[in-house]
């Protein structure tokens, strides 16, 4: 199996706060990798220092056998990365389409205007937003603005998508309909390494699952072997309710 994403010994602080040590992870191709943790574990600060908002004061990212440690999240676009953010990000004052070209005009193949109206249209049916294609997008609803979100990364036709609580906020229906729509980009080829909270949906949808705690890595594995594990269940008692679904409750 072909090592999509590599993260070598990534440690970040900010100032007294060690937010990160010594990471360490392999995501293989075509793979989900779940990223789950209690809040404040730094997952989105790995996502962040992976896609390079931030460098790392330690270690090495590697993507697709090149090293792009500290690479601007621009370049690593180009590249064939791209991500969803956990507070969507819409472009209000345009269009669904115009919002979707944009992640074609600026990701792995920079499309121009009349290629990247093509591959938003296709990717906009793909996620269930073409009867909104004309609509401003801040008229859209919470879960349709998380699907234009994950449409305007996809339209970057990404090697890795980075999904980032991309089912926060959505209730159970639009969460089983998010949950099949990974699945399909999973089977259409794209490696996903995904930040989840909805513990039945992450356990169901990974192939393998890391758990952070206090920036450090405490578990890494199949779902069913990391939600039994001692040290995972111990980070989630301060959370009742994570603690719950992480045990099928």
């Amino acid at each position: 199996m072909t090592t999509l994403l590599s993260v070598q010994g990534v440690t970040k602080r900010f100032g007294g706060l060690q937010a990160l040590t010594q990471v360490t992870f392999d995501l293989p191709e075509h793979q989900i990798l779940g990223l789950i943790g209690p809040n404040g574990a730094g997952k989105t600060t790995l996502f962040n220092t992976i896609n390079g908002v931030y460098a790392p004061d330690e270690g090495r990212v590697l993507f697709r056998g090149r090293d792009v440690t500290a690479a601007k999240p621009y370049h690593l676009a180009r590249l064939g990365m791209a991500r969803t953010h956990q507070i969507v990000q819409p472009l209000n004052e345009l269009t669904v389409r115009e919002n979707v070209m944009a992640g074609a005009c600026f990701g792995h193949k920079r499309h121009g205007l009349a290629q990247a109206a093509r591959v938003a249209d296709e990717v906009m049916a793909r996620v269930g937003l073409a009867p909104r294609a004309d609509l401003p997008a801040g008229s859209l609803n919470v879960a349709q603005k998380k699907r234009l979100e994950l449409a305007r990364a996809l339209a970057a036709e990404p090697h890795l998508l980075l999904l980032d609580e991309v089912l926060a906020g959505l209730n159970p229906t639009e969460i089983a309909e998010m949950v099949q729509t990974v699945r399909k980009i999973r089977d259409q080829g794209i490696t996903i390494l995904m930040i989840e909270h909805v513990m039945h949906a992450v356990m169901a949808l990974s192939d393998h699952v890391l758990v952070l705690d206090f920036g450090q890595l405490i578990a890494s594995g199949p779902p069913q072997a990391v939600a039994a594990d001692p040290r995972v269940v111990e980070a989630y008692f301060g959370d009742p309710k994570l603690a719950q679904q992480l045990q099928g409750g």
